[in-house]
């Protein structure tokens, strides 16, 4: 998703002469293509998020349309006051771009676990929420975030994702995208587990069980009607995240409760409990529950 990103900024940056990107003194490897191209719209303010934050606002009310870029946490929960106050509160257009969202930082360990920040930021006034699944996703939301007025966020996985979509799909910010038609179950998914709902489908069609599955890009706005017209066929659903509580199933299960559809609902998350021990993404969200195998027995659990 990192590649997919920084391609598509660098893109919409050769029209867009406003258009800044500043980050937290990480992206060696990935943002020198923005940074060889267009240096003098390119600033590498250390490990000073919060001071990054505020710079991006300064240079927002000068007409700039500025991205951020650092670690999972760092340029969210470290500068929530600066996103609150100086981004949020003025509504300008400032892009908060977070690599390494949920485990891609495991070996890290649990500082660089990113599994609170889309529970924090949907709750930010004026903020658009981006969690696409795979780099198409990502490359189309960047394009998105660059052309939208406004604060934005962008959460990104930290590279090795699998491309799912087969080819540029019509993406519209506040739209799922129906990846597979079903009857039994829908997968509703988002922030980096669409290959797992993929994969889960297909073990299940093996089994004769037909699921939906529709992939969220964009969390805020949310795209309700998409998700009661497939649980009107299906009536069952479970939602995949790498995320913790506050996010995606947060948002559904606050839907189905005032909305009053019936369904029988799983959610499968992360950070139930802060994960101690360091070790790779797949691994520690499969010890979390999250896993192709997880979402099989669930579905076979509704059916």
């Amino acid at each position: 998703m990192r590649g997919a990103f920084i391609r598509a900024l660098a893109e919409a940056a050769a029209g867009h002469p406003e258009l800044w990107l500043l980050c937290g003194d990480l992206g060696f490897s990935v943002l020198e293509g923005f940074a060889g191209q267009y240096p003098d719209r390119y600033v590498n303010m250390g490990v000073a998020e919060q001071n990054m934050t505020g710079v991006a606002a300064g240079l927002a009310l000068s007409g700039k349309t500025v991205f951020t870029y650092s670690i999972a946490n760092f340029p969210t929960i470290r500068c929530l006051e600066q996103i609150r106050n100086d981004v949020c509160y003025h509504n300008l257009s400032v892009k908060i771009v977070a690599v390494g969202g949920g485990f891609s930082y495991g070996s890290a360990g649990y500082t660089h676990h990113g599994l609170e920040d889309m529970a924090v930021m949907r709750v930010m006034p004026n903020m658009t929420i981006f969690a696409p699944g795979d780099p198409v996703e990502a490359a189309w939301a960047t394009e998105a975030c660059a052309a939208l007025p406004g604060p934005c966020y962008l959460r990104l996985g930290k590279g090795g994702e699998a491309i799912v979509h087969t080819d540029k799909p019509a993406l519209e910010i506040g739209r799922a995208f129906l990846m597979r038609e079903g009857s039994n179950v829908t997968i509703a998914t988002s922030a980096g587990t669409l290959a797992m709902a993929m994969g889960a489908a297909e073990s299940l069609a093996n089994e004769g069980i037909s699921a939906e599955v529709l992939s969220f890009p964009t969390l805020q706005p949310f795209d309700f009607g998409s998700l009661a017209s497939s649980l009107a066929k299906t009536g069952r659903l479970i939602t995949l995240e790498e995320h913790g509580k506050g996010g995606f199933a947060t948002i559904v299960a606050e839907y189905l409760a005032v909305s009053g559809t019936r369904t029988e609902f799983r959610p499968l998350f992360l950070g139930r409990k802060p994960e101690t021990t360091a070790g790779g993404r797949d691994v520690l969200c499969a010890k979390a529950g999250l896993a192709v195998e997880n979402v099989v027995e669930v579905a076979r659990e509704l059916l």
